[in-house]
């Protein structure tokens, strides 16, 4: 079989998937890059996986988990490689997955202990990062609130190297509802904050209890109407001279307070 080019059809269409609308039609995404397609492959999702003659070498463990998983393996040229990615260097490996973001109500079943709530996150890289971190630390669920981006971004995908295939994401773009919902469920909401009144190195107690982090926009931070509907606002110490963090830091610091003391309580090392 020779490669696919291009302008092959099946090549055609799965470029499209470049595009947010797209990607809203069809219900389907990309997946570039080893990590990505490898959670892909282990959550059922992937359809399709182009590959190029050199990756199937470098990746044949890869191509072998997908064709023992009935998924389609479409070979292609390195041209056809180029357009489907949007990286620099493309890896030559991409795969078709079925879209995975879910109702806010699933996200929030059950008895959900340590959520991560970005509020209109712009940046995708900054989106992969929260929800990587969100997986590490053993979250139950990423919500991206208000207007933010879409998971299914390529460079959000790539970000999370693989972490948005691990645990559910849910959006909302009405803020109000979100906040409604976390506290049905009977989880606090903490928002991370420069002049909060609570400083992060003594909330122990309050990191014990089920959590939802508020974190705010890159460029703006929470709104203040949205911060003063927390439960409690967090200030992360800065003991050095930076100004600030900036939100996947912040992020990350508050994320693994809550579960380093959640893990403890419960007997297991976070």
């Amino acid at each position: 079989m020779d490669p696919f080019t291009e302008r092959t059809p099946r090549v055609v269409s799965a470029v499209k998937l470049q595009r947010g609308a797209e990607r809203r039609k069809t219900g389907r995404f990309l997946a570039e890059g080893a990590n990505s397609v490898t959670a892909a492959l282990d959550t059922g999702r992937a359809e399709e996986l182009f590959v190029t003659t050199d990756a199937a070498v470098r990746h044949a463990d890869i191509v072998e988990r997908a064709l023992e998983g009935r998924v389609r393996v479409s070979p292609i040229t390195d041209r056809a490689a180029k357009a489907l990615g949007d990286t620099v260097t493309p890896p030559g490996l991409v795969a078709v997955c079925r879209t995975l973001d879910v109702p806010l109500a699933d996200a929030l079943s059950g008895t959900p202990r340590l959520l991560a709530v970005p509020v209109a996150i712009n940046d995708p890289g900054n989106a992969g990062t929260v929800i990587r971190v969100a997986d590490a630390v053993g979250a139950d669920a990423t919500v991206l609130a208000g207007d933010s981006v879409d998971p299914h971004n390529g460079k959000c995908v790539r970000s999370s190297a693989g972490s948005v295939f691990h645990l559910p994401i849910a959006r909302e773009r009405d803020v109000d509802s979100v906040l409604d919902a976390i506290a049905a469920a009977g989880m606090q909401v903490l928002a991370t904050a420069a002049d909060g009144e609570v400083d992060l190195d003594d909330a122990d107690d309050l990191l014990a209890r089920p959590t939802a982090w508020l974190f705010g926009n890159e460029a703006h931070g929470l709104d203040e109407a949205l911060a003063a509907r927390a439960d409690h606002r967090v200030r992360i110490p800065i003991h050095g001279r930076a100004e600030s963090l900036n939100l996947a830091t912040a992020a990350a610091i508050c994320l693994y307070s809550s579960a380093r003391v959640q893990h403890r309580a419960s007997g297991t090392t976070a």
